[in-house]
């Protein structure tokens, strides 16, 4: 199968339910809505994205997270090695469990590494190359993106 082809047919797929709405109720489901896309990264990221500037909305998104974490954390660095710092299980300055047993602390340094590699995989090849992104790929990158912002308005500190 092609990829036009395949493109083609997810497209008429999803239209089978076209007629069962009003054109002006079609027209107002937005793919962050239907992600439960986080509003900061709606402010940062929605009209590159609705411009079709889908690198640029996850670089954006994940530019945001750094800038909150390195608010939050008070550390004066950026990318993977704010992340690792700010997370560690030493001197940790985000604390996202109570960090009391062996499930919290691997809870935390799971998360230090899910937070650095984002840097490192996301956030760094949109901010150093020319990525085009395809739409997929970037509310997948958006929606991690909320995710990890909502997992640190959940922190336990500060």
């Amino acid at each position: 199968m092609t990829k036009a082809f395949a493109q083609f047919e997810k497209i008429a797929r999803s239209s089978k339910h076209i007629g069962d709405r009003s054109a002006s109720e079609f027209r107002s489901i937005h793919p962050f809505d239907e992600r439960n896309i986080h509003p900061e990264i709606v402010r940062v990221s929605l009209k590159l994205f609705d411009n079709g500037h889908y690198s640029q909305a996850t670089f954006e998104a994940f530019k945001y997270l750094d800038v909150t974490v390195k608010s939050l954390s008070k550390i004066n660095d950026s990318g993977q090695n704010l992340m690792m710092s700010a997370f560690s299980d030493k001197n940790t300055k985000i604390k996202l469990t109570n960090m009391s047993d062996q499930s919290e602390l691997d809870e935390q340094n799971g998360y230090r590494f899910i937070f650095a590699g984002s840097m490192s995989a996301i956030r760094n090849p949109r901010g150093h190359e020319i990525n085009v992104d395809p739409i997929d790929r970037c509310l997948d990158h958006l929606s991690m993106a909320s995710v990890l912002l909502r997992r640190l308005e959940e922190r336990k500190y500060p």
